[in-house]
């Protein structure tokens, strides 16, 4: 059996992110993240079929006396609301659920995002382990603690800053997941050699076939990279009051892509929130460009990469400019009603740039 990989998160509230195959039935490892005698297990419509059982099965064989629930959501990033989470704050009411509980998020980036921000606010707080099924949620959302819900007017404006006891990404789950959502999260694999890791860019220049043919080796590379990146920003700034923003490279433009969309289903032909993020690093590079920061070449390898990969570089058709724009002034980071984007100075070098002028924004907009 293949070791598994450990990459350690430290500060206030350390843990330990655990990497490899067989962690969902892994009756052990998932028992030993539980405090108390209650567990609520969320997951979606999509996901819990396919892995639910298992882990109840582990969990329940390790800690028979363990009083745990289920609660499904329907599937897709419409459904991340506040009837969402109300709905899972009445899985816990029912439950029980005392002060030592711990939610399981059982999905993608939607589940652990709605489950983490309820376990953030039931009885102010408590245990939530991450076990991320899609390639974006393993690299990206379910380390750092950043839980959140959606509201119409934008994207994960209502929600806590709450760590995770533990992650377990069973990389065996990647095998059933559909290739577009693989594709969409090696966007957030390439974000982080964008950020700061030139070599690691270049690796993944030679080694995304091996990746979007689900490699194992290849997958599990890439994601203990990745999260020992974020683990290593995390630690530095937990509350993202400064170096932790470099980790939303492309999101400001891919957020405002979703929520002008509707956060519609990608069956209509909407963005998914990996394809978002990848057009959003591409406008963000181009912008960069523009502004005399970076080089054009590394736009153009960017671009080239994300290519190879099968995601879109560009706007899709249909969205304005200028809504786009007004969505991006809601965005988290900015500071006193200036737009606060991160840019980089090339493929490794990213930063984040206040008080950015609005025109050169619809200019790349416009150009899309």
């Amino acid at each position: 059996m293949n070791a598994i990989r450990e990459v350690r998160v430290g500060g206030a509230a350390p843990y330990t992110i655990h990497i490899g195959p067989g962690l969902l039935e892994d009756g052990a490892r998932l028992a030993a993240t539980v405090r108390g005698r209650h567990a609520l297990l969320l997951s979606d419509s999509q996901v819990a079929p396919l892995y639910a059982a298992r882990v109840e099965a582990a969990l329940r064989a390790a800690r028979p006396e363990l009083e745990l629930a289920t609660h499904v959501m329907p599937a897709g990033e419409r459904h991340k609301t506040l009837a969402g989470f109300a709905a899972a704050i009445e899985a816990l009411a029912t439950l029980g659920a005392t002060r030592d509980a711990t939610v399981f998020a059982l999905g993608g980036g939607v589940v652990g995002d709605l489950a983490g921000f309820a376990a953030a606010c039931w009885m102010r707080g408590v245990d939530c382990v991450q076990l991320p099924t899609t390639l974006l949620a393993m690299v990206d959302s379910s380390v750092g603690g950043k839980t959140a819900v959606d509201i119409p007017q934008g994207k994960n404006l209502v929600g806590a800053f709450h760590p995770p006891r533990a992650v377990l990404a069973d990389t065996t789950a990647l095998r059933t997941l559909p290739a577009r959502e693989l594709r969409a999260g090696l966007a957030e694999v390439v974000k982080y050699g964008c950020i700061r890791d030139r070599d690691f860019f270049a690796w993944l220049e030679q080694a995304h076939p091996a990746l979007l043919a689900g490699d194992d080796a290849a997958l599990a590379t890439a994601i203990a990279r990745s999260c020992e990146h974020k683990a290593a920003i995390v630690e530095r700034d937990p509350l993202e009051k400064g170096e932790r923003a470099l980790l939303n490279l492309g999101h400001t433009f891919g957020h405002a892509i979703e929520a002008e969309q509707g956060y519609a289903s990608t069956d209509g032909g909407a963005l998914n929130h990996g394809e978002a993020v990848a057009v959003g690093m591409v406008l963000a590079a181009r912008l960069s460009t523009r502004l005399g920061l970076a080089p054009e070449a590394d736009t153009a390898r960017l671009e080239a990469l994300l290519r190879a990969c099968g995601l879109p570089v560009a706007l899709p058709a249909g969205l304005a400019p200028e809504a786009l724009l007004a969505r991006m002034r809601l965005d988290k980071k900015n500071l006193a009603g200036q737009l606060r984007l991160v840019l980089w100075r090339g493929i490794g070098r990213a930063e984040v740039v206040p008080g950015v002028d609005e025109a050169r924004v619809l200019e790349v907009l416009r150009e899309g």
